[in-house]
């Protein structure tokens, strides 16, 4: 028996996230799809992250447990031959029997991109948040400062959630433009349940008026969802990176 790392991205539109669910496509069940049809068995895929319906990922890591022996530049073109269009692997490589792609991660990263435009973008469909009133990313980017350090994220956590701990670090958090794309960019230790969209859609409400400017560490402070901002919509989400060090982090 061997343990293999794959690294993989997709495109999450069509998908109810990455989880197997009971009436919906998911990113985990058409990859063990194609794995059971490469290697001839149905095997477990772990993967790093759960990720909600129309997220997308740029890196997201899963390991699979096999007894096949198949090298790794087979198993690379074989699942890709076997995969649909909005799902690509990357890599794969061996590592150690014991490895967890999920309990082994130590961080990840995550952008989200806004088209703040008046104009739609029809090939940003399903890839961005259309948002029309315009972003000073130099302010936001000053205001997105208060989520870094460690701090209880209870607030922006959403409710359903079943951690023991909310408390976080957020290593990092940039707000930066691109022509008429905004991408904000949060790396952390680990996130609660849709964090990142929370943070998102607190910073488009300072923009809009509907939260005070400088009132983020208030916010972190009081614990309550109710006083953070909107939960920005998942199409604009990635996981960008996954994180297997702390020096990477």
């Amino acid at each position: 028996m061997r343990n293999i790392l794959l690294t993989i991205k997709y495109l999450g539109t069509a998908y109810s996230g990455w989880q197997v669910q009971a009436n919906a496509p998911s990113v985990q069940e058409t990859l063990q799809d194609a794995v059971e049809r490469l290697f001839g068995v149905r095997e477990s895929v772990v993967g790093c992250s759960r990720t909600d319906a129309g997220v997308h990922a740029n890196m997201y890591c899963c390991n699979i447990r096999t007894g096949s022996s198949l090298p790794c530049d087979v198993i690379v073109r074989g699942l890709n031959a076997h995969l649909p269009d909005d799902i690509a692997v990357l890599s794969c490589r061996d590592v150690e029997y014991d490895f967890h792609a999920r309990y082994d991660c130590c961080g990840k990263e995550y952008i989200y991109i806004i088209h703040n435009s008046h104009i739609r973008d029809p090939f940003l469909l399903g890839r961005s948040w259309d948002f029309k009133k315009h972003i000073d990313t130099e302010f936001l980017n000053e205001q997105a400062q208060a989520f870094v350090g460690t701090h209880d994220f209870k607030a922006f956590c959403a409710s359903g959630s079943s951690v023991q701990s909310t408390v976080r670090t957020v290593k990092s958090f940039r707000v930066t433009r691109d022509g008429e794309n905004v991408i904000m960019s949060v790396s952390a230790d680990g996130f609660l349940y849709n964090m990142v969209r929370i943070m998102v859609g607190t910073l488009t409400d300072i923009t809009l008026g509907r939260i005070k400017p400088d009132t983020i560490p208030e916010i972190i402070a009081s614990c309550e969802r109710k006083n953070a901002g909107v939960t920005a919509p998942p199409q604009g989400l990635y996981l960008n990176r996954v994180y297997y060090s702390g020096e990477e982090l």
